[in-house]
């Protein structure tokens, strides 16, 4: 830690309010991650509807996990370090990050949809742990990996660090696109309801 990092994180961690935030987050946005499993394994059972995307159709079927998960990770490192640097940008990613698993929940349950034609399994040892290892394709609407990207464009207040994750959420929204892991729907609402998940975080933040 830097003089300036350790004196921040010095000054939150003598707030008592601060400390209520960032525990009132963490535990919860845990929690969550454990049971993620039982709900992926509920929602693979389940039947859904397939959707006709003309978009998806007319794009190409290519296994693109290298370059996703590249940006996913590259991204969420920068992401950890600066949360790291500023205890308050750490207390609105936690937040976003819970209201986004809670809203992706919600979205999901009420939209059963079936994956995509052609789909090829998205690859990563280390983010496939939190889906019960294996490999769930029915949590589509809306796409989760697009959104945590985005969510860190909107944490991130380095004018670079915000260019680099804003370009990551593209990219990564249409590769998953590319490898046929969501519906265009999926990829295209991520970003306003993202949105309005920031926004949330950003109040219990400030």
């Amino acid at each position: 830690m830097t003089v300036d990092t350790k004196h921040l994180w010095k000054n939150a961690w003598q707030d008592s309010g601060y400390k209520k935030k960032l525990f009132g987050g963490l535990i919860p946005t845990i929690i969550i991650l454990i049971l993620f499993p039982i709900f992926f394994k509920y929602i693979e059972q389940r039947d859904g509807i397939v959707m006709n995307d003309l978009l998806l159709n007319a794009l190409p079927v290519m296994n693109v996990s290298i370059p996703t998960f590249a940006l996913i990770w590259f991204t969420a490192g920068l992401t950890i370090f600066r949360c790291y640097q500023d205890p308050q940008l750490a207390i609105k990613f936690i937040w976003g990050f819970f209201f986004l698993c809670i809203a992706r929940i919600i979205t999901i349950s009420f939209v059963p949809l079936n994956p995509p034609a052609n789909l090829i399994p998205l690859m990563d040892p280390l983010s496939n742990k939190f889906y019960g290892g294996i490999y769930i394709t029915k949590d589509l609407f809306f796409s989760g990996h697009t959104s945590t990207q985005f969510l860190m464009f909107l944490c991130l207040t380095k004018k670079t660090d915000k260019t680099i994750a804003f370009i990551s959420s593209i990219l990564v929204g249409i590769l998953v696109l590319v490898q046929h892991v969501h519906y265009t729907m999926d990829v295209v609402a991520a970003f306003p309801l993202t949105y309005i998940v920031y926004r949330l975080a950003k109040k219990v933040a400030e």
